[in-house]
């Protein structure tokens, strides 16, 4: 593997984040399409019922049945709709779910982090490009030309611009304590302890923030389908439609990947068990927060709208206030 690696790294730039971005993107859409499986099974199991299991052995090649059906099916434009936007808002949420993973590291060997690019501000840049998403959602319910989708891209953005803040600022913690914005030095600085232990105040926040900002049940309130006819999107079919729905779930891969990252130590071995290698380590921790995901679908039920943006204005954000803080007073105190 290590040898793969140099000889790679020997290549020409241009052509070494060509392949680097060609294999991400396939592991990427892989990992997505089963990842839907894999909630779908499990909430199955949550709920005593079997889940997919008529297309292929077990119901493994169900995401290609659905990919088939999305392509085939027929794709319809309003007459009322903007063209252009209504077209290139799926296409907006897709790219910036996407983009996300030109600087997320898997792991490390000794040539550096296994990533596409390292970049030494990585947590701002994750944050500029994850607030762009709200674009896609917002300009594909406004430019649907009904007042349905119009109202799920309006509590989109409020809600994601609400949670945002608890967002960012339970990184701050973590960036206080690290003394980085670099993901690999974040990683590094939890060889001993994890940061969810240090910061298990801001590892919370960032749980529920991620959530709301997923769109994920409890706080699903965009495509509340009672009050919104499934919100922003009820004007989008086909492909089009699965688009929105394929970087959800990448949305969720990253959230898992920004968590494991910051609170859960990264590719470090927990317990000092180094035999398994740190990739596999790194999956195994993204592959437990996506459990965790599909868990709290299967068992809460969805939030009142202005109970869910009462607890992020009066609730998340003080206590993330207060949780930097504290940690600064620690870290000015112990230094």
């Amino acid at each position: 593997m290590q040898g793969a690696i140099d000889t790679l790294n020997a290549a020409p730039l241009w052509l070494v984040v060509l392949i680097k971005s060609a294999v991400l993107l396939l592991v990427v859409v892989t990992t997505f399409a089963y990842a839907m499986l894999f909630e779908r099974k499990v909430m199955g199991w949550m709920q005593l019922r079997p889940g997919p299991n008529r297309v292929g052995p077990w119901g493994l090649m169900q995401p290609a049945a659905d990919a088939a059906k999305l392509i085939l099916k027929e794709d319809l434009t309003p007459k009322t709709a903007d063209r252009l936007i209504y077209r290139l808002a799926p296409f907006i949420s897709l790219l910036t779910a996407f983009s996300v993973y030109a600087i997320i590291p898997f792991g490390a060997s000794a040539s550096g982090p296994w990533a596409i690019g390292n970049v030494n501000a990585g947590i701002l840049f994750l944050l500029a490009i994850t607030s762009l998403g709200v674009y896609g959602i917002s300009l594909g319910g406004w430019a649907s030309g009904s007042k349905y989708p119009l109202l799920g891209s309006v509590r989109s953005t409020a809600q994601m611009i609400s949670y945002e803040l608890s967002m960012s600022l339970s990184f701050v913690g973590v960036l206080i304590i690290a003394g980085t914005t670099s993901l690999d030095g974040i990683v590094n600085a939890q060889l001993h302890w994890w940061f969810f232990i240090t910061q298990c105040v801001g590892f919370v926040i960032y749980v529920i923030t991620a959530v709301a900002e997923t769109n994920r049940a409890p706080f699903d309130l965009v495509e509340a389908e009672t009050e919104l006819v499934a919100g922003f999107h009820t004007e989008y079919s086909g492909l089009r439609f699965g688009l929105f729905f394929i970087a959800e779930y990448v949305n969720m891969l990253t959230v898992s990947c920004i968590a494991t990252l910051l609170f859960l130590g990264g590719w470090n071995a927990p317990f000092g068990m180094t035999v398994v290698p740190g990739i596999v380590w790194f999956l195994i921790k993204v592959a437990t927060f996506m459990f965790f995901y599909i868990w709290l679908r299967s068992t809460l039920p969805r939030m009142r709208y202005d109970r869910l943006m009462a607890f992020g204005w009066k609730v998340l954000l003080p206590v993330a206030t207060l949780n930097v803080i504290a940690t600064a007073i620690y870290v000015a105190f112990k230094g």
